[in-house]
């Protein structure tokens, strides 16, 4: 090795503890000294944020000292396992993890059951040695996100911003209110490349700051205990059941089907949950909309009369559908489903067609997320056909999977193509 070279790289190796090599590469530089500030570029990802919990009463009884302790040896922990699927640290914010996973996001997944098993390990440690076992929170969200430098001219830094980002530390917010670990978000569930792996239920609707239309909230539990684990996956119709009755505002039949829930799985934290919040709304005087029905917005439309017609009727139809479903009109169901599988196609191969046309970066991403729409209304449309379900449950999964859904999509999906076409974006990197 050429000895005036060695002074450099150790440079570059010591720059490489504070910048992740890998946003160098995101940002098409090899050499931190190469980054200007302003840089930026689109990329799909996948962003993960973790949190200790309680940490803050914790460290209170702890020496200065004894919490850098205590964050160092968890931090070391995780960072490796993050590493091990892909992900890359982008920041810590006291004990919060903010890590990217730019290529898959069944990866980041995969990671975060890691986390929690590498967890498990060290809180093995810390029992040993006479200390509390800690716990954490993790939140996953995919979607299209800025990376790039921001700051001033004597300081500056690397950073991640976009709804994306926004959404991922929502979902970490959220486990703290149903105290579980792992919460992931519909956009990651559709953009899996495969989702059967995984032990994964609808939990709740939540509204993000700024946005209009609410989003779906999943959880992975394959981290619970074994007993735990197999309990919520037998009762898993049960508990969904539960919550499309808390959702369409039936609330004495939430509260029935809930308490069943924790007769066969006492220790379903989440269940718990939305007990208390039924008690909370039967204090309540006034009924609460169940929204099957969407309106059309503007903020739907990309530009293209002939796609935002055909975008607009599907979702009349899907309110329909859901609507019909609820009374019990089974009649209208089959013609419904395959003017909405019909439709759909034709608009999703229309869109696809048009992407490939004007060189969308984001394709695969979009595409992927059609193809589980229809993975997800081939199982609908079989629990409707087959007569053996509730209509309120089943009104509630078409709401939740294909109206709710599909005007999420397109605020996020297809409103981010529709920027591209009129020339909104920054230069993107797949």
């Amino acid at each position: 090795m050429d000895a005036s070279r060695e002074p450099l790289s150790e440079i570059e190796l010591a720059y490489g503890r504070f910048v992740p090599r890998q946003f160098l590469h995101l940002l098409g530089h090899n050499d931190i000294r190469n980054v200007e500030l302003g840089q930026q570029v689109e990329c799909k990802m996948t962003v993960l944020f973790s949190d200790l919990r309680d940490f803050t009463a914790l460290s209170e009884s702890m020496s200065p000292q004894e919490n850098f302790n205590l964050l160092n040896s968890y931090l070391m922990q995780m960072e490796p396992v993050i590493a091990a699927h892909g992900g890359f640290i982008d920041k810590y914010v006291g004990d919060a993890i903010m890590a990217l996973f730019p290529d898959s996001p069944d990866e980041a997944v995969r990671g975060a059951l890691a986390m929690l098993g590498k967890l498990d390990e060290y809180n093995a440690g810390r029992q040993r040695a006479g200390y509390r076992p800690v716990k954490i929170g993790i939140g996953i969200n995919t979607g299209i996100v800025i990376i790039g430098t921001i700051g001033g001219k004597g300081r500056m830094d690397g950073t991640v911003i976009g709804d994306a980002v926004n959404l991922a530390a929502r979902m970490e917010r959220l486990t703290k209110d149903y105290d579980v670990p792992l919460l992931i978000s519909e956009y990651t569930l559709y953009s899996l490349e495969n989702a059967a792996p995984y032990s994964i239920r609808f939990l709740d609707r939540t509204r993000v700051r700024g946005k209009q239309d609410t989003q779906s909230v999943y959880e992975v539990f394959d981290a619970d205990p074994p007993q735990l684990r197999i309990a919520k996956r037998e009762n898993l119709k049960l508990f969904e059941h539960a919550t499309a009755c808390y959702h369409l505002d039936d609330i004495p039949a939430a509260t029935a089907l809930l308490n069943k829930t924790l007769e066969m799985v006492p220790d379903d934290l989440a269940a718990r949950a939305y007990l208390e919040r039924c008690e909370q709304r039967t204090r309540e005087a006034h009924p609460h909309d169940p929204g099957l029905s969407k309106e059309w917005h503007e903020v739907y439309e990309i530009g293209v009369p002939e796609i935002d017609e055909a975008h607009r009727l599907l979702l009349v139809d899907m309110s329909a559908l859901a609507n019909a479903v609820r009374i019990g009109a089974w009649s209208l169901a089959p013609p419904l489903m395959a003017e909405i599988q019909f439709a759909a196609k034709a608009a999703f191969t229309a869109e696809e067609e048009l992407m490939f046309q004007r060189g969308y970066s984001f394709i695969a991403l979009h595409t992927r997320q059609h193809e589980r729409f229809f993975e997800y209304f081939s199982v609908l449309r079989a629990e409707i056909e087959s007569g053996g379900e509730d209509p309120q449950y089943l009104s509630f999964r078409v709401k939740l999977l294909l109206t709710d859904w599909f005007a999420n999509h397109m605020v996020t999906a297809d409103r981010h193509f529709a920027h591209f076409l009129r020339g909104r974006t920054s230069r993107a990197k797949t």
